[in-house]
């Protein structure tokens, strides 16, 4: 293992770890290329991984992006047109270095797989083959930003306030040298929030159309592995690169949160990830014939029936194949929503009242899951009680396994011309627990397009089609399939400014599901998961004794609060000695019958220390809404100390910000 500065052409220098096999002859590189901090936040994952392909015969390679971690420069947003064109020359530097064959294949979870994808679009030669994991070929309405046209609150704003936290991170004194202080205050200095400038593209347009590479998928010629889960949100991304790529592409999903497959992390079960992405590598850099083309285009987990929990240690199911996707094994059946049981909400001419509580969602769970005790949503009956919901009993119409995405088509009148609709699936089990299986968001001036608003005519009755994110799941006898519809869904969408009802006309609606009709063992076997030992690392006592995730309302205000410990890892001390602290909190508001009421804040405590050096980070985020624009207020307050634990403290920066940004379709 060995550092190293990579030469960009402006003379900017990216800080990259290269864990290298002891050989004397060159070897295929892969490449891992994100903000996250290789020295110190991402260095318990990194040593799983990266170790363990140079053991067999490939330099791995890490990379901090610019202005990151220790790397120089300055960052300016995610995927920017800077960050793809030093990706693309960090290819070609690795491509012509001596211990190099020119075959570079690049790989990352999250961000470091959306910019995998990213580059591929590029189609740089020497980029031969990725793997892109938990990542999406649609950064408007496959991201952390947007989800069916509406604003993602829960993750516009805490995301927001995450980066904002993350990108405030010093670079370490140890790697930069004694002017550690002035470059950190340089990048404080340039680091603004990032959720401004997402608020101001409500569409998609440019600036969304940049890095989705569903723009143009004849782009990539690099073979693609995409690797998704059912417990994350970026799965339907894994179907349309099967879907849609000209190059070899082959997509697995399992019951997985926002995680690698092979670290243990629920909801299991995990998979031997690296022995699959070995075989991926070997065919596509070393061109050796292991067949990796003839296997199924799409080897997917289905979920058995389980009561609804928040966390599962791994999910019971089967594994599925299918040769192509769309599959031959998968039948799009469509369910007339006036087969599902009458809702008692339902008026004598056939139509139903939708006109929820802004306190729908509180039960959502966490847009990210990453494993963590509370991630997952809990049983959906109260949930299901501020919906309206149409029941079918599995064996009248409805199909025992589902592979795809549902898609519910519905026949809605507004009175009012800018409103949202919710979809949610769920499975009821017979002593009435609901589990939710997937959902679906649309905003309704969004319907003809993401790319376009156009409001709502109040009274006049428009036919919308909602897409349900993707899901593998059985639904036993016994059970009943619920559809349930929201007009709100707080805090993962944040609300219009004004409350809507909506009017559904059952016998123009219906439901699609997409039934997977094999029964039979489809012979998809992996190997049990394995990795390299993990860094030694030792894990600190919470600094809060607060619960991970709550609930209140205030019975006589009408206010609900989600309280939320995101969970990214807390403190932590590292064999160098570095003690690196971490403590954050989300909270979201609303008062039910106020929409205008909705608050989205996000505080962060940073610090990073040795004994020779210390420094430390505060930031705050806050996001609400009038009823013409967000309002978005950020601040930062960042300390350091250049010695011993007697030397001076320096107050490196204090910053504040406010923006407003006029809503246009949100």
């Amino acid at each position: 293992m060995r550092d190293e500065w990579v030469p960009l052409p402006d003379g900017t220098r990216l800080h990259a770890r290269i864990w290298a096999p002891v050989v004397e002859h060159p070897v295929p590189v892969l490449l891992e290329y994100l903000p996250y901090r290789l020295d110190d936040w991402t260095a318990p994952r990194d040593s799983e991984r990266h170790p363990w392909y140079a053991a067999r015969g490939y330099a791995s390679v890490r990379v901090d992006i610019r202005g990151t971690g220790s790397s120089d420069g300055l960052f300016d947003d995610e995927y920017s047109v800077q960050e793809l064109d030093d990706g693309i020359a960090l290819i070609e530097w690795l491509a012509a270095q001596p211990w190099s064959t020119g075959a570079v294949g690049a790989f990352g979870i999250s961000w470091g797989g959306f910019n995998a994808l990213q580059l591929a679009g590029r189609a740089p030669a020497a980029l031969k083959a990725i793997v892109t994991v938990c990542s999406t070929d649609d950064r408007y309405d496959n991201d952390v930003h947007y989800i069916g046209g509406a604003v993602l609150g829960i993750d516009m704003a805490s995301w927001g306030g995450t980066m904002f936290a993350f990108n405030s991170r010093p670079p370490r004194p140890e790697v930069v040298g004694a002017d550690w202080i002035a470059r950190w205050r340089e990048r404080l200095e340039h680091n603004v929030p990032m959720t401004p400038t997402w608020l101001a593209h409500q569409e998609r347009d440019d600036y969304w159309r940049h890095g989705s590479v569903c723009e143009d998928y004849a782009s990539i010629t690099a073979a693609v592995l995409a690797v998704g889960g059912w417990a994350d949100p970026y799965r339907d991304a894994v179907l349309r690169l099967v879907a849609n790529l000209d190059a070899p592409v082959k997509g697995i999903i399992g019951a997985w949160s926002h995680q690698y497959p092979d670290r243990g992390l629920a909801p299991g079960p995990g998979i031997g990830f690296l022995e699959e992405t070995l075989r991926w590598w070997d065919r596509w850099l070393l061109a050796e014939p292991n067949g990796v083309e003839d296997e199924p285009a799409l080897r997917a987990w289905i979920n058995d029936s389980e009561p609804p929990a928040t966390y599962y240690a791994s999910r019971t199911g089967r594994w599925v194949a299918a040769e192509a996707w769309p599959s031959v094994a998968t039948e799009a059946r469509a369910v007339p929503l006036g087969s599902f049981a009458a809702p008692s909400a339902g008026s004598a001419d056939g139509t139903v009242v939708v006109r929820s509580p802004q306190s729908t969602g509180m039960d959502a769970g966490r847009f990210f899951p990453f494993g963590n005790a509370t991630d997952l949503p809990p049983d959906q009956r109260a949930e299901d009680g501020r919906s309206v919901c149409f029941d079918l009993p599995v064996g009248a119409g409805a199909a025992p396994h589902v592979l795809g995405n549902v898609v519910v088509d519905l026949a809605v009148t507004s009175d009012v011309p800018h409103a949202h609709v919710i979809v949610r699936l769920c499975d009821v089990a017979p002593d009435g627990s609901s589990t939710l299986v997937t959902r679906g968001v649309l905003n309704l001036d969004a319907r003809h397009g993401r790319d376009r608003a156009v409001p709502m005519e109040a009274g006049v009755e428009q036919v919308v089609s909602v897409a349900l994110v993707s899901t593998g799941h059985s639904f036993p006898a016994g059970h009943r399939l619920r559809i349930a519809l929201s007009s709100t869904y707080w805090p993962w969408v944040w609300p219009r400014p004004e409350e809507a009802t909506l009017v559904v006309d059952l016998a123009r609606s219906s439901v699609t599901l997409p039934v997977w009709t094999r029964t039979g063992d489809d012979g998809v076997r992996f190997a049990p998961p394995s990795h390299a030992e993990p860094l030694a690392v030792r894990r600190l006592p919470a600094a809060s004794s607060l619960p991970q995730r709550s609930v209140t309302h205030d019975v006589e205000t009408g206010e609900w609060t989600l309280d939320v410990d995101p969970g990214y890892g807390g403190g932590r001390e590292y064999p160098d000695g570095l003690v690196f602290t971490e403590d954050s909190r989300e909270t979201y508001r609303i008062v039910d019958g106020d929409p205008l009421s909705a608050t989205a804040e996000s505080q962060w405590r940073i610090g990073l220390e040795k004994p020779e050096w210390k420094a430390w980070l505060e930031t705050s985020s806050r996001l609400t809404a009038t009823a013409t624009e967000f309002v978005v207020e950020n601040d930062v307050r960042a300390w350091a100390r250049d010695g011993g634990p007697d030397a001076e403290v320096v107050l490196v920066a204090e910053r504040w910000f406010e923006d407003r940004v006029p809503r246009t379709s949100a």
